[in-house]
């Protein structure tokens, strides 16, 4: 069990060994939920993102060669610019 205490702002310092198990870097956003007993979960919102994207597509991530955020982006800017190009 770790411990974290609420400032005054409301800001809580996430205990190292957290970070490590949900690879938290600095700037990373992490995602609050509540389960159907009440309980809250954090989580790495980028980890989250991916896995939720990936389970959507079932299988389709990997043809596109979508493994992470950078692949994602990458997808994205081909789209964004080639859209650009057809106008």
């Amino acid at each position: 069990m770790n411990l974290a205490k609420v400032s005054a702002n409301g800001q809580v310092t996430v205990p190292v060994e957290i970070r490590r198990k949900l690879n938290l870097k600095e700037g990373d956003k992490i995602l609050f939920f509540e389960r159907g007993n009440g309980e809250v979960v954090i989580n790495n919102a980028s980890a989250t993102a991916i896995l939720n994207a990936q389970r959507a597509f079932e299988g389709a991530a990997g043809d596109f060669g979508v493994n992470s955020e950078d692949d994602v982006q990458r997808l994205i800017d081909k789209e964004r610019y080639s859209e650009r190009s057809r106008q």
